[in-house]
């Protein structure tokens, strides 16, 4: 497969042009890649040993601001992004992801088990293995969302 990618300052909307000589499977792909990414009306790119690589935020565990940087894990590695939580919070599939603390915000098909024995806070070990703590100030709306 060829990519050209086509720089013209005179275009207002971006465009994408698939050519072919039948639709076959990698074709499907790239299709339902595209309409995803329309229907949330987002892409994220996250930086990994100086490259940008595109995120699909269906493979995100978790994204949290550490150190002044904010940073999105998934199953293998972890990107640097440019955006901060906030502005992140805006752009996610609101059904998938949810804020935890003012620092964190998790997918919710990731959380593997929540700990509720611990007094006013929420635990959640991730499908990584990786374990997250909901703040006070988030955990009643936390337990209205999983209805708990």
């Amino acid at each position: 497969m060829k990519l050209h990618i086509n720089i013209d300052k005179s275009i207002t909307e971006s465009e994408i042009l698939i050519t072919t000589d039948q639709m076959t499977e990698e074709v499907n792909r790239i299709v339902d890649f595209i309409n995803r990414i329309e229907e949330t009306g987002t892409m994220l790119s996250g930086i990994r040993n100086g490259r940008v690589e595109l995120l699909d935020q269906e493979k995100l565990i978790r994204i949290y601001a550490e150190n002044g940087r904010v940073y999105a894990r998934t199953d293998r590695d972890s990107y640097q992004l440019k955006l901060r939580l906030y502005e992140l919070e805006e752009r996610l599939d609101s059904s998938l992801f949810v804020r935890i603390s003012n620092s964190e915000i998790v997918n919710l098909k990731k959380v593997k088990s929540l700990d509720l024995s611990f007094t006013g806070t929420i635990c959640m070990e991730l499908t990584n293995g990786e374990v997250s703590y909901v703040s006070r100030r988030y955990v009643a709306r936390i337990k209205k969302l999983l209805g708990l």
